[in-house]
């Protein structure tokens, strides 16, 4: 009897985003399985192709259906459990199988001998330690989330202030998973993979640990999905890619800084880690712990209708730690006393004391945000669009504009709160801030972590590395420098524009705003000594920057929740962002506005609401122009419906994503 294999093709293109049947050829029947990568003809060339099922039928006449060559050299195969996978993102997210399968599939790749270079501390470095002493917060976490896995099975939410321990949680859980037999994914953001987080795992797990991330090479990579495989590692730890690492007892899944924006893929197909951790945890039973000191406000809605375990550490690990004080300084009222430097006057008196106790600072540019961000020095208000609720971006050209609703105006010679004519769009990096540091205070040791700091394989490790090793006074950042760090000599966090993010064009500003100042301020007094933050800001009464300054994520939620649900932003509703793409501007605006009118006539009835089309904020990128829209929905199923109909409409020029 003849065996047929139904063959996605690996091109990925959404006119062949379907199956073809290939002849199995005898010597094959007992070797090509579904999930497996083979070699086949392909008009005049050959090209390889997914397997995703098998069958004794011929869909067409038997004489025209073609043997596939063999198993492709790349292949490593798949077992259902994740085809089930790749079949479920291609319908969330609006990619073609091809796309999907290539994302949750590992590579095989040969690793040149002699040149692998192990991603994690030195072996000789390492040595086992106990397992800490967990306190009754973190023990009755521990025992509720394995207690969870038995029953239900809902995803844990561990919710715990900065320094609370939730990394001695997921050891503890980890260590009973190892007991049973069973692996582990570790996701953490890419920029918290350093020399210091890493030696505390390999110090309790020992070497059946493997490290994924995006400076290895890919012969690294393929050494460690290969030993995943066997069963050789227990515990795999890396960025969001990491998720799909193939182990066949998989146990339990753990997204540390379960907030961060870094766990969505910018690339088709555009996943959010957490949603695909749900499913491949329904797929494979595998329990699912989400942790972070500022949780999304999805991940907190969700836990507070149930859909969610949720476990609070409320107060900090170390006895002798205890949340830093902080100070929030009114930047218009330094601007006022004729101070026009970067550092208020109580920040510079700050790390003046810092330097003569030989205590570590550090100092945290805020420029999530920045680009085109408009405001005023001497009122501290930014420019924000009236119908939507987010900063208005400056363009070339001296305009203004909203990029949800198009709404733009010229760029005004004097404040339109306080007439001051002192308006501006932020134009401070870190290079400055440094060179500032070091005309300021001269004796001081200066460290700058950023993206040019931070070139190469080794280039987070090093810097954090000298910095934990007191090889340094101050240490200037970005987002980076706050993520998940650990340093008992800091003992003072300054945050020096924390208004940039604040009205950035994007519905979830204040949120990003509350995490990152939260974040910051956990960085100080982690340790014995005690610790101190310094907020500066234009926009001291604003309820992002009072409930940060107070570390009260529930403060801030009650504040965030009301104000989304108005305006029907997630989580109170989804949202379904379309950018559309074109080499001719006119042709791509009324395209867009035709796939716009499509939408409306197809779904306004059933309470979608669309915003836009608009030129998106980058509108013009190698001479593609683009144009973007939004819709909002009550029912975050509905979207779905709506994608699927961009999707065949645009085709290729069109790029969805849902919130």
């Amino acid at each position: 009897m003849a065996v047929y294999a139904d063959v996605i093709v690996n091109i990925s293109a959404s006119a062949l985003d379907r199956t073809f049947q290939y002849l199995v050829p005898e010597a094959l029947t007992d070797s090509v399985r579904p999930g497996c990568q083979v070699d086949i003809p392909f008009g005049n060339r050959q090209i390889s192709g997914f397997v995703i099922g098998l069958s004794e039928t011929p869909e067409i006449e038997e004489d025209k259906i073609l043997p596939l060559y063999g198993l492709s050299p790349k292949s490593t195969g798949v077992d259902e459990k994740r085809m089930a996978l790749a079949a479920w993102m291609r319908d969330r997210y609006g990619c073609t199988m091809n796309q999907a399968l290539m994302t949750v599939l590992p590579v095989k790749r040969t690793a040149r001998r002699g040149k692998t270079k192990v991603a994690s501390p030195a072996l000789e470095e390492i040595s086992l330690a106990p397992a800490p002493k967990l306190n009754d917060e973190q023990q009755a976490a521990a025992a509720a989330i394995l207690q969870e896995m038995q029953a239900a099975n809902r995803p844990s939410l561990l919710f715990g202030v900065t320094g609370s321990g939730k990394t001695e949680v997921y050891m503890a859980v980890i260590a009973e998973m190892i007991a049973r037999r069973k692996q582990t994914i570790l996701l953490i953001p890419e920029i918290a993979l350093t020399y210091q987080n890493l030696k505390r795992f390999y110090e309790r797990f020992g070497d059946r640990i493997g490290v994924i991330n995006s400076r290895q090479s890919a012969g690294e990579k393929s050494e460690t999905i290969e030993k995943a495989q066997k069963g050789e590692i227990d515990l795999v730890i890396g960025p969001r890619s990491a998720l799909f690492t193939p182990m066949p007892n998989l146990g339990l899944i753990i997204i540390d800084e379960e907030h961060e924006e870094s766990y969505r893929s910018e690339l088709a197909p555009r996943y959010h880690s957490v949603e695909v951790a749900e499913k491949l945890s329904e797929i494979t039973g595998a329990g699912l712990v989400l942790g972070s000191a500022t949780p999304s406000l999805d991940s907190f809605y969700k836990a507070r209708k149930g859909l969610y375990q949720l476990l609070r550490l409320n107060r900090r690990a170390a006895a002798s730690s205890i949340l830093p004080s902080v100070h929030v300084i009114d930047l218009r009222e330094e601007m006022k006393e004729g101070n026009k430097s970067i550092f208020s006057r109580c920040l510079r008196e700050k790390i003046e004391e810092r330097l003569a106790k030989k205590e570590q600072i550090m100092l945290f540019l805020n420029r999530r945000g920045y680009a085109g961000f408009v405001s005023c020095r001497s009122c501290g208000k930014a420019l924000k669009c009236p119908h939507c609720d987010v900063g208005l971006t400056y363009h070339r050209g001296g305009s203004l504009q909203c990029h949800y609703c198009g709404y733009r105006i010229p760029f005004p010679d004097r404040c339109p709160s306080c007439g001051s004519p002192y308006v501006a769009a932020f134009g401070t990096g870190t290079q400055k801030v440094e060179s500032l540091v070091q005309k300021e205070f001269p004796s001081a040791r200066v460290l700058r972590m950023d993206a040019d700091t931070t070139k190469g394989k080794e280039g987070h490790s090093r810097i954090l590395s000298a910095f934990a090793h007191q090889s340094a006074d101050i240490l200037v950042g970005t987002q980076m420098i706050v993520k998940g760090h650990d340093f008992p000599r800091v003992s003072l966090v300054g945050i020096l524009a924390a208004d940039l993010s604040l009205y950035s064009s994007d519905f979830r500003a204040a949120e990003q705003t509350f995490d990152l100042l939260t974040q910051a301020a956990g960085r100080a007094g982690r340790g014995a000594l005690a610790g101190e933050v310094v907020i500066q800001t234009y926009t001291p009464e604003h309820y992002a920057v009072q409930t940060a300054a107070a570390q009260d994520y529930e403060a801030f939620f009650e504040e965030e929740l009301p104000r989304r649900q108005l305006l029907h932003y997630p989580p109170a509703g989804g949202m379904l962002s379309v950018t559309v793409s074109g080499p001719e501007e006119a042709e791509n605006a009324s395209f867009a506005a035709g796939l716009a009118e499509s939408i409306r006539q197809g779904f306004a009835e059933t309470g979608a609401d669309l915003i836009g089309p608009s030129p998106h904020f980058r509108s013009k990128v190698q001479d593609i122009y683009r144009q973007v829209m939004f819709v909002k929905h009550p029912v975050r199923e509905s979207l779905l419906q709506i994608q699927e109909l961009v999707q065949r409409q645009g085709g290729s020029r069109v790029q969805t994503d849902i919130f």
